[in-house]
């Protein structure tokens, strides 16, 4: 293994990224990992956020899937030696990208796959360029030189409202990959935190899944 070089990992590890708190990145990596599970997969999700949410949801709720802290800022290289062959999917919880960008760049360092969850407002629109570039910083760090495959993926969105197809475009021609159903601003969602999750794969999460999973590796 040269210098610097990531061990090499057969599972898929997806990536719940943004730069700041509150923008859906907890409810995403919970609702995500169960279309996974539900679907048949081997999934453990990985809190490596300090604050330790997805692990308290875990334990309020009794998941049917595993949970464990790795707010670590070499989890790229600790990964493979705790999940070994066990699992098809690791789903990673990531800490706010400006508090803890080295925690979140070594999770990218280690991730297959990227999910950005977005409200579609200015200032959320604006917040992307930071997690944009964090994303091609880190090919630089991977041994096959390339940002592992990511899409926007509109959260809290408002049934009917134009702002969705205004950011969505946007985001498009500044050239993202954006997943074409959206997660909107319902009950199940807000009020979910601490609840048990059951038929997930039915909801919006369940259509981004199954898109992201859809999508060639190759760069729009």
């Amino acid at each position: 293994m040269i210098a610097g070089s990531v061990p090499v990992m057969s599972m898929s590890v997806l990536a719940v990224v943004n730069l700041k708190g509150g923008s859906s990145k907890t409810t995403t990596s919970a609702f995500v990992s169960h279309v996974l599970h539900e679907q048949g997969s081997r999934v453990l999700v990985v809190d490596a956020d300090p604050q330790g949410s997805a692990l308290r949801w875990q334990e309020t709720a009794n998941w049917p899937l595993p949970v464990i802290g790795m707010a670590i800022k070499n989890l790229h290289r600790e990964l493979p030696g705790v999940v070994g062959e066990r699992f098809d999917w690791v789903v990673v919880d990531t800490p706010p990208l400006e508090e803890q960008r080295g925690i979140v760049m070594s999770v990218l360092r280690a991730a297959t796959h990227v999910i950005v969850p977005v409200a579609p407002a200015p200032i959320e629109y604006e917040r992307l360029d930071d997690v944009r570039r964090a994303i091609a910083d880190s090919a630089d760090l991977r041994l096959d030189g390339q940002p592992p495959l990511t899409a926007m993926l509109l959260t809290r969105t408002v049934a009917g409202a134009s702002s969705t197809d205004v950011w969505r475009e946007a985001m498009v021609e500044d050239g993202d990959r954006v997943l074409q159903g959206s997660v909107g601003r319902l009950e199940r969602f807000s009020q979910s935190y601490g609840q048990a999750i059951v038929g997930a794969s039915s909801t919006a999460y369940g259509d981004a899944v199954r898109e992201l999973l859809g999508m060639e590796v190759a760069a729009p």
